[in-house]
């Protein structure tokens, strides 16, 4: 049976609607329009796509490289759709490649199963530059091999993102991982400005985490942020004003525009539950406020969460909500190429939907029609 939704305010992923009305039959979206025999709901607040974060290392107390088994997603998107996040990519952090492998294996399973809120697997490194490692731990860091291609190029992954530093991984290996559908996105480097373009000239078409752990950009070396700014790439943003100062951030966003940025949170295992400190290999992550460091002050991912990030960029950066709300949803779905799946709410689009308040906080929250979170929720 159809259900006709009637929000006191609608935003379809582009633009906002005067006279708001969503029918929803089995997982879709049938109609913006309401249907003979639906039942009507009337819903007190903003409806707006799902939020697509492709960068969560972890959520509800586990990180993935720690547990890379189906039962960590079904955590982790309990944990994040409490904050809008309908559909994800689960991170592994550079690590072994027996780790690697069950990964693989854990998201296989997850991709057969169909799990609600998992798109496929982002791997952030291990074929990383040791300068800008970061917290990603060095014995792990190594040149490509033909087990990791392997893994990487695996066809019962659902999306595949493969983070990597172009002095580590040559040209031609890229292309090969673009040839085989997988998304190269450029990142935990130190290279110089021709290194970044011939990436991207082989195929690679995103940075990730855009001016952290990257050469920066001066005024005769670019360095990766220069290359990024000036390219046709998709960058990921963490705008939660500890990684990336907000007037860096804004003046990202105005440089590579709305359709290019995509707001991702990076989110390690505090996210959703309440702890401080997190064993991280041989050393701790540890929570003040919601910033999160290693000891010495490095930062190790965040405490993030994506409502807080379009809070942020609408807040304290001064952008539209609706621009903001489209680099939470419609721009990362757009790189992942499912933009005609996800990312707006138009007739033969998933039912991944996010009611927000007027201080853009969830109220309540859909994968696929079915609702996951309210406001009565705990």
């Amino acid at each position: 049976m159809p259900v006709s939704y009637r929000p006191s305010l609608f935003f379809d992923g582009e633009q906002f609607h005067q006279d708001p009305c969503i029918t929803i039959e089995d997982n879709q979206v049938l109609s913006l329009e309401p249907r003979a025999g639906a039942q009507i709901v009337e819903l007190d607040g903003l409806l707006a796509p799902g939020f697509v974060d492709v960068q969560v290392n972890g959520g509800g107390g586990v990180l993935f490289n720690q547990a890379p088994m189906p039962g960590t997603f079904e955590t982790m998107v309990r944990a994040h759709v409490r904050f809008g996040t309908t559909a994800m990519l689960p991170t592994l952090i550079t690590d072994g490649l027996g780790v690697i492998q069950q990964a693989a294996d854990a998201m296989a399973q997850a991709i057969t199963d169909k799990m609600p809120g998992v798109l496929g697997i982002h791997f952030e490194g291990p074929h990383l530059s040791e300068p800008k490692k970061g917290i990603h731990r060095q014995q792990f860091i190594r040149p490509i091999s033909d087990a990791e291609l392997e893994q990487f190029c695996r066809q019962d992954l659902g999306k595949v993102l493969v983070t990597l530093a172009p002095e580590n991984v040559p040209p031609d290996v890229i292309r090969e991982l673009v040839s085989k559908g997988v998304k190269v996105c450029l990142g935990h480097s130190n290279a110089d400005v021709d290194k970044v373009l011939a990436a991207i000239e082989a195929g690679a078409d995103g940075f990730t985490h855009l001016f952290n752990a990257m050469s920066a950009m001066t005024s005769r070396a670019p360095g990766m942020v220069g290359a990024a700014l000036a390219s046709d790439s998709y960058c990921g943003l963490i705008v939660d004003h500890y990684h990336v100062h907000p007037v860096s951030a804004k003046a990202a966003i105005k440089a590579k525009g709305i359709e290019r940025i995509m707001l991702v949170t990076d989110a390690m295992a505090h996210v959703g539950a309440q702890m401080d400190e997190l064993p991280f290999f041989d050393t701790r992550i540890r929570r003040d406020g919601d910033k999160l460091t290693i000891p010495g002050g490095t930062l190790a991912g965040s405490a993030l969460d994506m409502a807080s990030a379009v809070r942020n960029c609408h807040r304290d950066l001064g952008f539209d909500l609706s621009k903001t709300l489209q680099m939470a949803a419609l721009t990362p779905a757009s790189y992942l190429g499912l933009d005609k799946q996800i990312g707006k709410l138009k007739p033969g689009y998933r039912a991944d939907m996010v009611l927000l308040d007027e201080q853009q906080q969830v109220k309540q929250c859909w994968i696929g029609g079915e609702e996951c979170i309210s406001v009565a929720l705990t």
